[in-house]
Formats: C-alpha cells, structure tokens, sequence
C-alpha cells in the first residue's frame, strides 16, 4: 500500500511538473522576444531605430496580422462553425460589460481626477484580444507537448480572429465617443493662453504605442475628432463655450429648400442630435486590413466551391496561400518586438495618480481574471460552449487576461484625451502583465481539464 502511494505520488508530481513546463515555455519564448525588442529599441543602444519599428508595426498591421487571418481563419470556418462559435463573440461583449462595472468600481474607490473618470473606466473595461492573444495562442501551440491536441495553432488563431469585428466595433463607436475630450477640461485648456505646438504629421517623436495597432492614425483626424462633440450638442453650453467650438448645424437651416433642410424640419430635436452624432462617429474606420481579412477569410470558408479553391493540398490557388502562411509565419515575433520595442521608450508623465493606476493594473490583470474563470466555467456547465474543446476555453479565458488594448493609446492620441495617461498605464499593463499571464496561464492548464 506505502509502495502504491509513493508511486502514485511520484506519477502525479511527474505530472504536474510538465503541466507546468507546457504552460511555462510559451510564455518564456514570447518574453525572451521582447527582452530583444527592448534591447534593440533601448535609448543606450538603439541598434534599432525608433523608425524601423514603427515600420514594422505596419507591416504587422497591413501584411502579416491579415495574412494570418486569412490562412487560418478561412480554413477553419464553415457555416455550422459559425453556429458553434457564436458565445465567441458574445464572451467579447460580456467581458466589456463586466470590465466597466469594475472601471466604475475603481473610479469609487481610487478617486481619480475628474477629466479621468472615463478615461478609467474605459482602460478597465476593454482589453488585448487580438495581436496579445494571438501571439500566446501561436507560442503554446508550438511546443511539441501542447495540451490542445491537433490543429492547435489553426483552432486557435481562428477563434481569436472571429471575435476580432466585434471588438474593432466597440472601438470605434463605445471607445471613440467615451474617449471625447470632458467639456469642462477642455475649457480649461481653450481659455488658457498657451497654444500647444502642433506636432508635423510625419513626426518621428510620436510615441510607438500611438501607432502599434493603428499606423497612420495622424490622416484619421477630422474637424471634431479632439474636441468634447457630444457634449456641445446634448449639454446646454454658454455663449462663451460656443464660441470656443467649430459651428455645428444643430437646428437646421430652414432659409434654404434642399433636401438636408427639409429633413432637418421633419426630424425632432433629440433625434437630429443623434443622427449628428452618428455621422460623425468614424465607423468606416472599421474596414481596415485585418476586418478585410476577416470578411474574406469567412466569404471563402463558408463557400465550399470557394474554398475548394483556396484551401487544400490539391487546391488550384494553394500556392498563394502557403504563401501568405509563410509571410504570416513573421506575425508573432513582430508583435513581441514591437512590444519590446514600446516598452523600451518607458512611462510618460502621468496626471492619473499612483492610487488609480494601481486599481486600474489589479481590476485588470488581477480582479478581471477570477470573474472570468467563473463566467466560463458557468458557461460550459450550462452547455453553451463547443463540448470537449479545451482551445476554445482558452481562448476565452485570455479574452478576461490580457491588459489593455494598444489601440486605445492610438484613440487617446486621435481624440487628444489623456495621451500621456494612457502611455504610462500601458506601459505599466505590460509590465505587469508579463507576469499575471504566466501566473494564469498556469491557472487555465490546471482548470481546463475540469471544465
């Protein structure tokens, strides 16, 4: 009996020692990939200059991200993967949803100034589920031992893309509007008598977060785009305030007879107002290189006389898409490097205050978690998940652990709304987050099998 224990604890410690190794080395791999971006990118040395990444991060987001989309995404999906896939998308949603109302508890209880109170629940709130997420799915996946069995790295690149639209939406309406200049902080700056120098479009100074996931934001700006918008238009304003803005045609010309006036006479107040706002919120934004990819990765796999064409050892185009398999093979290390390569510039200056970042870094990388291992968790005993299919948990797991967004930093800097803040807390995120992940990731192997 002692000999059937000692062996038994023997088997089970063997055991838990390569569960440990299997959820240790990918994250080693992608942290020695950006300890060389750093390195490379580092002010002492500058081996590489700051241009080159910013290079690079282009080609991540117009060549080697939609490249690897495409391959994998448009391989793996069929119309009854769709249906299978669908809490993908929603988990996108939830995790938002629960990540505000964490934003919100911070703003309770941290105290932030009061031109930062959405700025912190929108940090909180929306998180990495794309390059971060992609890029740790690829390293687990490539270790000989993977726990998520065959066509790994396939599954888990096209889970993580499909939920891909949904947060580029949330983007570019909930964050862009929630990232509006507060009205009376822009006041303050307008009635000021120092006029902040504008930068040149092309200037090289630009910190390399501001364009890690959105290169050439600087062409995006438009005539209200860093100005509190809704707030002029919902908000009752004094005559001193309005004058500080651009006109807006909030009443409708009733002098003239084309279309546009008649419709504004039809229309009532509070739906004109809406109607303004939405002309103004940038959703063609939305179809950049990585959506495209999308659409077309699911055009194609959900067409079978498409895919046939595309897809497969004996397909008639297959040679175009080992091709972009190979280019896409670059996507992963780049976005290491890239990160390397952000965290080398250091923090910003920051107005937030220590109190406010610190419960922004725990709600996101420590709090968030735990409430999504119990969402998932619930999820799959209510068998709304894909049965016995440990890549899919993963991946909405990582959805709750990643920091946040890179992309907000780029929204921060095209609303001119707490552009420093934002590269101080990013900053910080990662670093933090190079070890909240490992912590989890080990977590989620040990869980996964009971899920």
């Amino acid at each position: 009996m002692i000999r059937y224990l000692a062996e038994f604890y023997k088997n089970d410690m063997k055991s838990n020692s390569e569960d440990l190794l299997s959820a240790i080395l990918p994250l080693l791999k992608l942290l020695s990939l950006t300890v060389i971006g750093l390195f490379l990118a580092h002010p002492k040395t500058q081996i590489i200059p700051r241009a080159t990444f910013k290079l690079l991060s282009k080609l991540v987001f117009a060549l080697f991200l939609p490249c690897l989309i495409f391959t994998e995404l448009g391989e793996s999906i069929t119309i009854d993967s769709i249906a299978r896939w669908w809490f993908i998308p929603v988990n996108v949603l939830i995790s938002t949803f629960v990540g505000c109302l964490l934003g919100w508890l911070v703003v309770i209880i941290c105290r932030p100034p009061p031109e930062y109170k959405r700025f912190t629940i929108v940090m909180t709130a929306f998180g990495n589920t794309g390059n971060l997420c992609l890029a740790i799915v690829g390293s687990v996946c490539h270790t000989s031992n993977s726990p998520f069995g065959p066509h790994c790295h396939s599954r888990g690149v096209a889970y993580v893309s499909f939920a891909q639209w949904v947060a580029v939406i949330l983007v570019y309406t909930l964050v862009y509007h929630m990232m509006e200049p507060p009205l009376q902080f822009y006041e303050v700056l307008e009635e000021g008598t120092e006029i902040e120098e504008q930068r040149p479009v092309n200037d090289i100074s630009r910190p390399l977060l501001i364009e890690a996931e959105w290169p050439g934001i600087e062409e995006k700006e438009t005539e209200h785009s860093k100005t509190p918008f809704i707030a002029r238009i919902f908000s009752s304003i004094s005559s001193r305030s309005t004058s500080t803005f651009p006109d807006i045609d909030i009443n409708g010309d009733t002098s003239g007879s084309s279309p546009m006036s008649i419709r504004c006479l039809a229309e009532p107040r509070v739906v004109r107002k809406i109607r303004i706002v939405a002309e103004q919120t940038p959703i063609q934004h939305i179809l950049q290189p990585p959506t495209i990819a999308s659409l077309l990765a699911i055009i194609v796999g959900t067409v079978p006389q498409l895919k046939s064409y595309v897809f497969g050892y004996d397909a008639p185009l297959s040679f175009i898409t080992d091709s972009l398999q190979i280019v896409a093979g670059a996507m992963v290390p780049s976005v290491m490097l890239i990160l390397g390569g952000m965290l080398a510039e250091g923090p910003n200056d920051s107005k937030l205050g220590l109190r406010t970042t610190i419960g922004i870094i725990v709600a996101r990388l420590l709090v968030l978690p735990l409430l999504g291992i119990g969402i998932v968790t619930l999820s799959s005993k209510l068998d709304l998940l894909v049965a016995d299919d440990a890549m899919y948990r993963f991946v909405l797991l990582l959805q709750y652990t990643t920091p946040s967004a890179i992309l907000l930093g780029a929204i921060a800097s095209l609303r001119s709304y707490a552009v420093r803040e934002a590269s101080a807390l990013l900053f910080w995120q990662h670093l933090f987050a190079l070890f909240s992940l490992s912590v989890y990731v080990v977590v989620y192997f040990k869980l996964l099998p009971a899920m």
